[in-house]
């Protein structure tokens, strides 16, 4: 999962980054409220970590721009060094799921983590069979059945579609589909990706008459829709 990390001591963002790289995550640290709140103008993210005590932009404005902007089930966990019950009751009020007091435990971090994300992304944790409507993805086989016929994709194909499946209707940034799809092999010509959206729309049938559409979102990435009848 790719994560927003908000804190002005590099030590903590490098201390959170490290120990949910490890645990498989993909985090990108900001220093600043208004970095963070720029770059997520222009990129999308399955979760935000927010210090509370931040320059220019303070983590409780920051939170309130994400549950006003962004989609309402991003998970948002808080972190403070304040104990107070106050202090914690007002994050939880500002619109965050969970909160952590500093120092931070790398054990506690990824639990908490790992069951928001649970929570915010239930379909992604259903191993053997994800099923959206007539299409069904077998997970461990990389197999992709379509109306009850097998399709022909390759790996990558596979996890392309089944990335744009599990998002449906949210727009996903080329940098998020890179980094999901093509793990941190970031080095693949621009082309590529669009070459793999247009396969997967062509095999899977991704058109208005059957219910989806696959489109581009300008100067952002791709999004796939699904129109009801």
């Amino acid at each position: 999962m790719r994560i927003a990390v908000l804190d002005d001591d590099r030590s903590q963002t490098d201390l959170v980054s490290q120990v949910l790289n490890a645990a498989g995550h993909i985090c990108h640290p900001f220093q600043s409220g208004k970095e963070m709140v720029n770059q997520l103008r222009r990129e999308s993210f399955d979760m935000l970590i927010i210090d509370w005590q931040v320059p220019d932009l303070s983590g409780a404005e920051v939170l309130h721009w994400a549950r006003e902007k962004l989609p309402p089930t991003l998970p948002v966990l808080f972190m403070t060094s304040r104990s107070g019950e106050d202090d914690i009751v007002a994050g939880l009020a500002a619109g965050a799921d969970d909160y952590m007091i500093k120092p931070i435990r790398r054990g506690e971090l990824v639990a908490r983590v790992q069951a928001l994300l649970r929570r915010a992304y239930p379909s992604q944790n259903m191993v053997e069979q994800i099923q959206f409507g007539d299409y069904i993805f077998e997970a461990r086989t990389g197999r992709l059945i379509v109306g009850g016929t097998p399709v022909d994709v390759t790996q990558k194909e596979f996890d392309l579609a089944l990335l744009f499946f599990r998002n449906l209707g949210r727009p996903l940034s080329r940098a998020y589909i890179l980094e999901a799809v093509w793990s941190r092999d970031i080095e693949i010509p621009s082309r590529t990706m669009d070459t793999h959206v247009s396969r997967v729309r062509s095999k899977l049938q991704l058109r208005p008459e059957n219910g989806f559409r696959l489109a581009p979102v300008y100067s952002y990435g791709y999004r796939l829709e699904q129109i009801s009848g």
